[in-house]
């Protein structure tokens, strides 16, 4: 069908490629000092001037440190063992110099902040070139042409600490384009960025790209922005061996269930797609996006898809009138209760909070309640207010006095040890909370300060480590980890002193999707066992699985705190703070019969997926 064929039009055109690579990585191994196991263990691919390239894998199947590679990182920079070989622009990574391998690959780290080091943004972008020589008229006109791509030129004379995650972000990768470099490596280039600047950055990236003579390589998790974008994808296995590489429609399209049982992510409407699939529904060839689903559903036979539409249909009123029939095991979102009764006293009150940072208010008067139990995302655009809202209801930020409650207790006046006993945070970069050397001393740190027994110590810090799948790195040190075992860290640092509130900035930053479930499948069971969870996220589609409670934050001021399917039924609402309707919500908008309206995966038919 038309309709399910790929949009090729912000790809650029098969003929454009040059067929000479620009980077040639040839069984590539690397072990970092201290450790045993290659991560990655042998990696082969090539890279052309044109291709727009997704390297996708389990979570520390070695992606970053690949692409550290590519830009001589390592083992220049981060000590390593390297077998195999990279070679860009015919230059061998092992011998040649950083410094010259930056004219050829421009770098944007996972964490933004490890490559900002000015004090404005224009001197920030204009850093790069200045350092390769560029005539200062080239520079000033290479740092304004980025700057506009990434919509942050009228912000240019601010301090990058002013920018909020989703600011830096946007400056790393404006940084990476004023290099003008034949290949751009982007790290998870969107995981702080909200749905309207994801977009943007993608259109920025496709104009750059349209023209033929540059090569990208993506490491990304949020395949429903980038799989229009992108038009080949390698995927790396758990131990970091090449297991596919080709086309979107060969490799996403036709093995997405061997991607999906490897812990890979796929699109939502993909998973979706599989799980109607599983029902017995005709889905072929598999759709990708929300476009492609809704047109393959509308095309679906009304002998199978009415079947399955009623069935649907009956479950989910049984939902209604019996919450713990839910396939969650949580009442669905937006429905009248929630873990507290509307005659309960809120476990967290915000009077009148306003916050500032130098002479700018971030946080205005700002009321809010959050019952006690309850599952809230706090949402918005980049700038908006959400982290720092957050990181005062925690104690991060101390907040004015009187402004903040839990459980009755002033915030203000709290001290620290007392604090993290009624609520843990987890913050945007795991890197912030690490203190140990080890990853078993980072977890068995909060049990010490317990005064608990060496025994029981070890017992329960190791079985923390292993339902976070880290029980194989207790012995390494924590900046060893990669980015989704450091975000599964910070979570079991929080955990452990057992708080009744979990905080958590972007949880799923970093992860791949079997982690990510694993994660979020946990924070449900805890909230499921009373604690109350706060999450800070852009990730709409995880909001509407998991949240009772959504509260959009816009300008420093709380825009709307209700249920969240009255949150994403007020287009109005969701248009003014900078979102995105979830993948799903757009997907089964304007289908027929039952399935209409439906907003998460644990609604549909097929089973897990």
């Amino acid at each position: 069908m038309a309709a399910l064929e790929r949009d090729s039009a912000a790809m650029p055109a098969a003929a454009s490629v040059d067929p000479t690579p620009l980077v040639r990585v040839q069984g590539l191994g690397i072990t970092h000092d201290g450790e045993e196991t290659a991560t990655p263990a042998s990696v082969t691919f090539d890279i052309a001037p044109g291709e727009v390239v997704l390297l996708l894998g389990p979570s520390g199947s070695g992606k970053s440190t690949l692409t550290l590679a590519l830009n001589g990182l390592i083992p220049h920079a981060v000590p390593a063992e390297l077998s195999g070989s990279v070679e860009v622009a015919g230059l061998d990574t092992r011998t040649a110099a950083v410094a010259e391998l930056s004219t050829h690959v421009s770098m944007v780290f996972q964490d933004p902040d490890a490559q900002l080091v000015t004090g404005t943004l224009l001197d920030e972008v204009a850093f790069g070139p200045e350092n390769l020589r560029v005539p200062v008229a080239d520079v000033l006109a290479r740092a304004e042409d980025a700057l506009r791509r990434v919509g942050l030129w009228e912000r240019r004379r601010e301090n990058p600490d002013r920018l909020s995650g989703g600011g830096r972000q946007r400056l790393a990768i404006a940084c990476a384009l004023a290099m003008g470099s034949p290949l751009l490596v982007l790290d998870e280039p969107t995981a702080n960025l909200d749905p309207r600047g994801i977009e943007e950055v993608y259109a920025a990236l496709a104009e750059l790209v349209a023209a033929g003579d540059r090569a990208i390589l993506l490491v990304e998790h949020n395949l429903d922005a980038a799989v229009g974008f992108v038009d080949r994808v390698v995927v790396l296995d758990a131990s970091g061996t090449v297991v596919a590489d080709g086309s979107v429609d060969a490799v996403l399209r036709a093995r997405a269930e061997d991607l999906h049982a490897m812990g890979v992510w796929l699109p939502i409407s993909t998973l979706a797609a599989l799980r109607l699939r599983a029902a017995g529904v005709a889905l072929d060839p598999l759709p990708l996006t929300p476009d492609e689903l809704r047109a393959a559903l509308i095309d679906a036979t009304p002998s199978s898809s009415g079947r399955r539409m009623s069935r649907s249909s009956e479950d989910r009123a049984e939902i209604l009138r019996h919450p713990s029939h839910c396939p969650t095991g949580k009442w669905m979102p937006g429905s009248s209760a929630t873990g507290a009764t509307a005659s309960d006293a809120p476990l967290i009150e915000v009077r009148g909070l306003t916050v500032r940072r130098g002479r700018t208010d971030v946080l205005h008067g700002i009321d809010l309640d959050i019952p006690r139990g309850e599952f809230v995302a706090v949402v918005g655009a980049n700038g908006a207010g959400k982290t720092t809202l957050v990181q005062a209801i925690a104690g991060v930020i101390p907040p004015p006095r009187g402004a903040v409650r839990i459980d009755g207790l002033d915030v203000a006046k709290t001290d620290a040890r007392m604090l993290s006993r009624r609520i843990g945070f987890v913050f945007q970069n795991p890197e912030h909370q690490f203190i140990a050397h080890t990853v078993f001393d980072e977890i068995a740190h909060g049990l010490r300060r317990l005064r608990l027994p060496d025994d029981e110590v070890r017992e329960r810090a190791m079985a923390l480590l292993t339902r976070f799948g880290l029980e194989g790195r207790a012995a390494s040190h924590p900046f060893l980890l990669s980015g989704g075992q450091k975000r599964r860290l910070s979570v079991g640092t929080a955990l452990v002193a057992g708080a009744p509130i979990l905080a958590l900035d972007e949880p799923t930053f970093g992860q791949d999707r079997a982690r990510a479930d694993e994660l979020l499948g946990l924070l449900q069971e805890l909230n499921d066992d009373g604690t109350t969870i706060i999450v800070v996220t852009h990730d709409m589609q995880l909001v509407t699985e998991y949240a009772h409670r959504t509260v959009v934050v816009s300008g420093g001021r709380v825009l709307r705190s209700a249920p969240t399917s009255e949150v994403f039924a007020d287009d109005a609402l969701v248009e003014a703070a900078g979102l995105r309707l979830p993948p799903l919500a757009r997907a089964f908008r304007d289908v027929p019969g039952d399935l209409a309206g439906i907003t998460r995966l644990a609604d549909l038919p097929g089973g897990a997926s």
